[in-house]
């Protein structure tokens, strides 16, 4: 099976302080042992980079090039699908959807993703199915 792999599961893995911490560390062992495929786009590494790097520090940035992408494999967006998704975000008219969301759905939809370790309730929104996500404690 393939599961894409959203920039809010990858914060919750490398974020000792996040919320969903021990649960993501929990999944993301679980899929590395399965042998799942996982995918994510180059947006989705953009923005956990940005993020990572601004709330946590490039101790975990180095932590997430040198551990996690590397299993990961990374879809490099190219104009049609970003065109593609900000169509989608322009249509959608939601301030509290963001470019790289759309693009994720966007990816998932073209190639029969199913499935993503996100921890952002717009991909339930979509009807995609959640791996690692029951309620936090």
């Amino acid at each position: 099976m393939s599961v894409f792999v959203d920039t809010s599961a990858l914060l919750a893995v490398l974020n000792k302080g996040d919320l969903w911490a021990v649960r993501a560390g929990r999944e993301w062992r679980r899929l590395l042992t399965d042998g799942e495929r996982l995918v994510t786009t180059s947006y989705v590494a953009l923005e956990t980079v940005a993020v990572l790097q601004s709330r946590v520090g490039l101790a975990a940035v180095r932590t997430l090039g040198a551990a996690l992408l590397p299993v990961i494999e990374i879809a490099y967006v190219d104009a049609d699908l970003h065109r593609a998704a900000l169509s989608n975000l322009l249509i959608a008219n939601r301030r509290d959807l963001s470019l790289v969301d759309c693009c994720s759905f966007e990816y998932m939809r073209r190639n029969g993703l199913r499935t993503a370790f996100a921890y952002d309730p717009h991909f339930a929104e979509q009807g995609i199915e959640l791996c690692g996500n029951e309620p936090p404690p």
